[in-house]
């Protein structure tokens, strides 16, 4: 890693800025009841950290799994469970979660942390070797895509625990199981079809993530409403 501190203060603010845009963006959905900002940054930072566990896994799946569909598809699987586990290390057990609109608030702001600190490892390289529009490419194309496909596919996990709120018995681990399948197929899909085209087709899977966000952004009003009835 470059340890100019200009790089890496470029980096860092190229990795930041877009995942604090999009947090702005989803605690404005839940302006009535806010979460503590204290416990928000814990979980912003929380996910940053989250980072660090996932990229030996992902060298360690990459060195023993040979087919590149399941290599996309583990790699996947990894960053949505560490996300997923990254904020039950913060709540499990509390009293932090008091509606159903907490959990999709909490799983989104882990993602954003997590999206933030992989951008600011991505923008290393091409501001390293001077080639700072190659850099601002990068650091666009992320904000459009990698940065929100975070936010989305932890929002689904958190949009499925959610709904299973006011559920006590089985029935809420298999709402779980169905956000974290959703979710990973979400982000292995996203991550298959830019790697195929080398990003040639990139506005339709932005176009295709879209769509996910626009439902992602219906559920995510349900939510808030079961919350308001709470």
């Amino acid at each position: 890693m470059n340890n100019d501190p200009k790089i890496l203060g470029l980096a860092l603010l190229g990795g930041i800025v877009p995942a604090l845009f999009w947090l702005w963006f989803w605690l404005r959905e839940n302006r009535e009841k806010p979460e503590p900002k204290g416990l928000l940054t814990i979980c912003f930072i929380i996910g940053m950290i989250a980072v660090i566990f996932v990229l030996p896994i992902e060298k360690f799946l990459q060195t023993n799994i040979h087919v590149n569909e399941w290599q996309i598809i583990s790699w996947a699987t990894a960053e949505e469970l560490i996300k997923y586990l990254a904020v039950m290390t913060i709540l499990f057990r509390t009293s932090y979660v008091k509606n159903p609109i907490d959990w999709p608030i909490y799983m989104i702001t882990v993602a954003l942390g997590f999206a933030a600190l992989e951008n600011m490892l991505f923008l290393i390289k091409p501001l390293s070797l001077n080639q700072s529009t190659v850099g601002l490419l990068t650091s666009q194309l992320r904000f459009l895509g990698s940065t929100l496909l975070h936010a989305v596919s932890s929002g689904i996990v958190g949009i499925s625990l959610g709904l299973s709120f006011f559920i006590k018995d089985w029935k809420k681990k298999w709402y779980l199981l169905m956000g974290l399948i959703l979710a990973i197929s979400l982000h292995s899909a996203f991550n298959f079809f830019i790697m195929k085209n080398n990003g040639s087709d990139f506005l339709k899977v932005f176009a295709f993530l879209w769509v996910a966000t626009i439902i992602n952004m219906l559920l995510f009003e349900k939510i808030r409403r079961m919350s308001g009835e709470y």
